[in-house]
């Protein structure tokens, strides 16, 4: 088998938050993934100036000495290289959406699923309109803009339409607390979202990969839950530091406990079946990954799309699929197949 030359996409034009994240996930599977003996890894880094880098390295040493590029000269220079496979590590929604369809463009395969799909994912209320149209239950809810009073009667979660990372997400107790988490959920998006809250219950995240053309269901990673402590999963769950730190410390598996669910557990079957609804009514590709809360008589309620992998040992796809018997490598090496086409 050839060397694959792979581009690994990294950075963000939108601002310094989503550049750091992006950077750090990518590190991180650079090392996780390095096969000299298979794979020839490149790196494009965009920074919030808009120029692209193309540094040996995601160190801040190399980053700092690669010459920054406007757009036509990097698109140049990325055709130069014979690139036979690009591995989208952006997170922030151009990042998801316009510099995927460069790709596209240039008539490059990418891992990962489509700029279009990207799109409608990133808008929570949208997502929620596609699955439950395909049967998966969904929290009742509604979308406002700046002015709009919320009607749901509290409990409720205020989250942006289209942040991630549980940015400006609240749950709200009481009715005279709506205007502040209103104010906060605003601070992220243009429209926001209220919807009802499932009373704990759980909250898994499940994913599916796709393997010479058919659905695989990983095993749902279940998280640690509080009814009185922690209700949702906020953002200082996830992060140590604050979002323009230039050194985020990823923590989904190590400051909040969570765990594979148990395979005998009765739920599993039901999120599969589920998440496989998810994946095919919103047309995903190669892998999909999905957050559910379970109420307490054990039904599944979707709350969102998350269609990342960042294929390190950390990352939600990675950890369920090595429980499921596929290690990193493995998990890899198949993603890559798919996006060729190689099957």
């Amino acid at each position: 088998m050839p060397v694959l030359r792979i581009l690994h996409l990294v950075g963000s034009a939108y601002n310094d938050f989503y550049c750091n994240l992006s950077r750090d996930y990518a590190e991180s599977c650079l090392l996780a993934t390095a096969n000299p003996s298979l794979y020839d890894f490149q790196i494009a880094y965009v920074t919030p100036d808009g120029q692209w880098r193309f540094p040996s390295s995601l160190s801040k040493e190399d980053i700092a000495v690669a010459k920054p590029m406007p757009l036509l000269d990097a698109m140049q220079f990325i055709t130069a290289q014979n690139i036979d496979l690009v591995l989208p590590q952006m997170y922030c929604i151009p990042g998801m959406t316009h510099y995927r369809a460069l790709f596209d463009l240039l008539n490059i395969p990418y891992i990962g699923n489509t700029p279009d799909l990207m799109a409608i994912t990133a808008h929570k209320a949208r997502t929620k309109a596609i699955v439950a149209a395909a049967g998966v239950k969904v929290p009742f809810g509604e979308l406002l803009r700046p002015g709009d009073v919320p009607t749901i009667a509290p409990p409720a979660v205020i989250k942006p339409a289209t942040a991630d990372n549980s940015l400006g997400v609240s749950l709200v107790k009481e009715a005279a607390d709506y205007d502040a988490a209103l104010k906060k959920a605003f601070e992220h998006a243009d429209e926001v979202m209220v919807e009802e809250f499932i009373e704990p219950g759980r909250e898994v995240r499940c994913g599916v990969i796709v393997k010479n053309g058919e659905l695989i269901s990983l095993p749902p990673e279940e998280y640690l839950i509080d009814p009185y402590q922690r209700p949702i999963r906020s953002y200082a769950d996830k992060f140590k530091k604050d979002p323009g730190d230039s050194n985020l410390l990823l923590t989904a598996k190590d400051y909040v406990a969570s765990w594979v669910v148990d395979p005998n557990d009765p739920i599993v079957q039901k999120v599969q079946q589920e998440v496989k609804k998810c994946h095919l009514a919103l047309g995903c590709r190669h892998y999909s990954l999905f957050d559910f809360r379970i109420d307490p008589n054990g039904e599944p309620w979707f709350l969102e799309a998350g269609l990342y992998c960042t294929f390190d040992h950390k990352s939600v796809i990675s950890y369920t699929a090595n429980a499921a018997g596929i290690p990193l490598n493995e998990l890899f090496m198949t993603a890559i197949a798919e996006a060729l086409g190689r099957n």
